[in-house]
C-alpha cells in the first residue's frame, strides 16, 4: 500500500500504471560476462529490441560504451542449449561465437571479424581462453553424432599455420573453464560425466601445455565425487584457485604444495550453479588479495578477502543481487542491482573508491512510493523445516488498497530447479506491485544459496517438496494477512513452470497459473530433453527408466483430472530443452475436460524468451487472464490470446467483483 496521503482507493489488479508491458520487456537490457583487458571494460548485451541480438560492447575509463562485434552479427553460443561463455577478450584480439555459425576473431576494434579457421563447420563452440603468448585459443566444442549424445571436448586451435585443432579432454561427458596460468605453460578446465550436473560432481584438472598444445595427461586437483568446483583460475604468480564445496558451502580454496586449502571457511556461497558458461564471481586484485560476491540467505554483497590472514571484509558497493564480477590491480566491474535500482554494469577504481555507473539496464525513472522493495520472509513447511521467500506488497504513489480487501497475490517460482530468487529490483516484478498485486518469490528447498545440503534435499522429491513449499508460502502469505485467500496464483518458467502445473494439478490452493514453457510430462522430459539435463532427473526424480512410476506419478500430465482451475500455457516453437508437444499435449488434454485455458506460442522462441514483442505480449496476456479469473480489468484482449471455455471459470470472475468494497 503506498504511504501517502493522496492514494486513491481502487480494486487491486486494475491500478493504472506508468510501467507498462513495453518498458519492461522492451527496454530492458541483459547484461553479463563482464571481462577487464588491458585497462578497458568488456560485456555483452542482450537486446531485446533487436530480437535479443548479442553484442559485445567496450569502455574505457571515463568513455561512453560503444559496440565492438558487427552489426549484423548475433554473439551467441548454443553449447548444452543455455549456452554462455560467448567471446572473451585478450591482447590477442577478440573472439566470439557468431549464432550464424563459427567462431570470428577481430584483431582490434574497428577491424573487420573474420572466421577462425580450421574450425569444424557442424560444431558448437564456447568458453574460450586464449594463450598468454597468443599462439592458442582453447574452446569448448560440442558436436552432433547420429544416433548418439553430442560430444563434448576441449581443442585447442593453432592461430598461426594452418594446422589442425588439438582435440584433448575428451574422457568426460562435459568440459568448461578452461584457463592458463600466466606463463602459458598450466591450463586447467572442469569436468563431469552423467548422471552428475556440475554443481553435484564437478572434478578440477591440469595439464601441461607447451608449443604443440596440450602436453601429456591431464591431473586431478579437486572435486568428484560429493564435491563440485566452480570457476577456476591462476593467482598472478600461478597458484590455481577455485571455488569448492568440500565443506557443504561453495568457499574459495587454493592449491599449495600439493594440498588443497580452504582460504575462508564460512556458511556461505561464493559459487553459483553453471547453467551456463562463463560465469564468475571472483577475481584476483593482486597476489593475496582476492575480490568476491558472497551470498548469504539470499542477499548477495561484494568482500574483499586478505589470503594471507584469512580476513574477509565487505566492500561499500551497491547491491543485494550481484553477478559478472571482473577485476585487477586498478579496478573491479560488476553487475548489480538494488532493492530500489534495477540491474546496471559498475566499476569503481582503487584509488579513487568512486563507483561509476556504466549501463544500466533500463533507462527508467519512477516515482520512489511506487517502488515495492523485497521483504525476505521466513516460513515453516513440511517435515518440520523452513523454506524462504522474499515478499513485495503492492505499492502505488496514486492508489491504495480499499478498506477491507487483501490483495491478490502472485507466488512466483524460479527455475533450473536449481537456481534461486533475488531481492534486487526486478520490473517483471514492479509490473505487478504497481497494479495492486502482492508478489511471493519463493526459495523452496532445492534453491541455491542456502548450501549443498539445502539445494540437494529437492533430490527424489521433484514435485513434491518444492510444491509443498510453494503453498506452505502462500498459506504464510495469507495467516499474514499479506493476501486474499480466494485470489492466489502461481507461476513460473521452465522448471517453475512444473512446479505451477503440479501445484494447481495435486493441490486446491491456487485459483490459477500461469506456465511458461512448463513441464508436463517428466517421462517425456528424460527421455527427450537434450545432454546436458538428460540425467538430470534421475537425481531429481528417479532414475530412469527403473522408476518410470514415480515420473508417472509426478507428471501432470496424467493426472489431468486434477486440473480444474485456469491455467495460462506460453511456449517457444523452438524450444530444445521443453519441447512444444509437452505444453501442447497437456493444453489438448484441459481441452477435452472444458478447464479454462490459453495458449500462446511463439515461433522463432527457444527456451527463455529473448524478443521483446514477445515479452511484451506475454504480459500483457497475463494481466488480461487474470482480470478475467479474478473479476477486474485487466485491459484489451491481447492479439493471439483466446480463452478456451471461459464459461466455466468461477461465477465471481468475467465482469464480477468481490463484495469486500470492489
Amino acid at each position: 500500500m503506498a504511504d501517502v496521503s493522496d492514494s486513491l482507493p481502487r480494486p487491486c489488479g486494475s491500478w493504472p500504471s506508468p510501467l507498462g508491458a513495453t518498458e519492461v520487456a522492451g527496454g530492458s537490457l541483459r547484461l553479463s560476462q563482464v571481462r577487464l583487458q588491458g585497462g578497458r571494460l568488456y560485456w555483452l548485451e542482450g537486446r531485446p529490441d533487436e530480437a535479443g541480438r548479442g553484442v559485445v560492447c567496450v569502455a574505457g575509463p571515463g568513455e561512453v560504451p560503444r559496440d565492438v562485434t558487427p552489426a549484423d552479427q548475433n554473439v551467441r553460443s548454443r553449447v548444452h542449449e543455455y549456452g554462455g561463455g560467448d567471446y572473451a577478450a585478450s591482447e590477442h584480439g577478440l573472439f566470439f561465437v557468431a549464432e550464424a555459425g563459427g567462431v570470428h576473431r577481430q584483431r582490434a576494434e574497428g577491424e573487420g571479424a573474420v572466421p577462425v579457421p580450421g574450425l569444424a563447420r557442424d560444431a558448437r563452440h564456447a568458453d574460450f581462453a586464449v594463450s598468454p603468448d597468443g599462439r592458442w585459443l582453447v574452446a569448448v566444442e560440442e558436436r552432433a553424432q547420429a544416433g548418439a549424445e553430442p560430444t563434448n571436448r576441449l581443442i585447442a586451435v593453432p592461430l598461426e599455420g594452418d594446422a589442425p585443432p588439438v582435440v584433448f579432454a575428451s574422457s568426460h561427458d562435459f568440459v568448461s573453464s578452461p584457463c592458463f596460468s600466466p606463463d602459458g605453460e598450466r591450463l586447467a578446465y572442469l569436468a563431469w560425466s552423467h548422471p552428475h550436473m556440475p554443481w553435484d560432481a564437478a572434478e578440477l584438472r591440469e595439464l601441461r601445455f607447451g608449443p604443440a598444445g596440450p602436453a601429456g595427461p591431464s591431473r586431478h586437483v579437486a572435486g568428484g565425487d560429493g564435491e563440485s568446483v566452480f570457476q577456476p583460475g591462476y593467482s598472478p604468480e600461478g597458484r590455481l584457485t577455485f571455488v569448492l564445496d568440500r565443506s557443504g558451502w561453495w568457499n574459495l580454496h587454493q592449491e599449495r604444495e600439493g594440498s588443497v586449502v580452504c582460504l575462508h571457511a564460512r556458511e556461505a556461497e561464493f559459487g553459483t550453479p553453471q547453467w551456463v558458461f562463463g560465469m564468475t564471481t571472483w577475481a584476483f586484485v593482486d597476489e593475496n588479495t582476492v575480490v568476491a560476491i558472497l551470498r548469504e540467505r539470499g542477499h548477495d554483497r561484494i568482500v574483499r578477502l586478505n589470503l594471507e590472514s584469512g580476513a574477509c571484509v565487505a566492500l561499500e558497493l551497491p547491491g543485494v543481487a550481484v553477478s559478472s564480477l571482473a577485476a585487477d590491480s586498478r579496478e573491479v566491474a560488476f553487475i548489480s542491482a538494488t532493492a530500489e535500482v534495477g540491474a546496471s554494469l559498475k566499476r569503481m577504481t582503487w584509488a579513487e573508491g568512486r563507483v561509476e555507473t556504466v549501463r544500466a539496464s533500463a533507462d527508467l525513472e519512477f516515482d520512489a512510493r511506487s517502488i515495492s522493495a523485497a521483504e525476505p520472509v521466513t516460513f515453516p513447511t513440511g517435515e518440520g523445516e523452513e523454506a524462504y521467500a522474499f515478499h513485495y506488497a503492492p505499492r502505488s504513489a496514486g492508489f491504495e488498497i480499499p478498506k477491507g480487501e487483501r490483495p491478490p497475490l502472485l507466488v512466483k517460482i524460479h527455475g533450473g530447479p536449481t537456481a534461486a530468487a533475488s531481492p534486487g529490483l526486478d520490473l517483471g516484478v514492479q509490473f505487478w506491485t504497481q497494479r495492486g498485486f502482492a508478489v511471493l518469490d519463493v526459495d523452496h528447498r532445492g534453491s541455491t544459496g542456502y548450501g549443498r545440503a539445502f539445494r540437494e534435499r529437492l533430490y527424489g522429491l521433484w514435485g513434491v517438496v518444492d510444491v509443498e513449499d510453494c503453498v506452505a508460502g502462500a498459506d504464510y502469505a495469507v495467516g499474514a494477512g499479506l493476501a486474499d485467500p480466494r485470489r492466489l496464483a502461481i507461476r513460473g518458467g521452465s522448471a517453475g513452470g512444473f512446479t505451477t502445473l503440479a501445484a494447481l494439478c495435486f493441490h486446491d490452493r491456487f485459483a490459477a497459473g500461469c506456465s511458461r514453457y512448463g513441464i508436463g510430462d517428466l517421462a517425456a522430459l528424460a527421455a527427450d530433453t537434450h545432454k546436458f539435463e538428460s540425467r538430470y532427473t534421475d537425481r531429481l526424480v528417479a532414475p530412469w527408466p527403473e522408476g518410470r512410476d514415480v515420473y508417472r506419478e509426478r507428471s501432470p500430465l496424467h493426472h489431468v483430472e486434477g486440473f480444474d482451475r485456469p491455467v495460462l500455457f506460453f511456449q517457444g516453437l523452438d524450444d530444445r530443452v521443453v519441447p512444444p508437444n509437452q505444453t501442447e499435449t497437456l493444453v489438448a488434454a484441459l481441452a477435452r475436460r472444458g478447464v479454462p485455458h490459453a495458449y500462446v506460442a511463439f515461433a522463432g522462441e527457444g527456451h527463455g524468451f529473448r524478443r521483446a514483442e514477445t515479452l511484451i505480449e506475454c504480459l500483457d496476456a497475463e494481466l488480461h487472464f487474470y482480470g478475467r479469473v479474478f473479476g477486474f480489468d485487466g485491459g484489451p484482449v491481447p492479439a493471439g490470446f483466446e480463452l478456451q471455455h471461459a464459461e466455466a471459470l468461477p461465477a465471481s470472475a468475467e465482469g464480477t467483483r468481490h463484495a469486500e468494497g470492489l
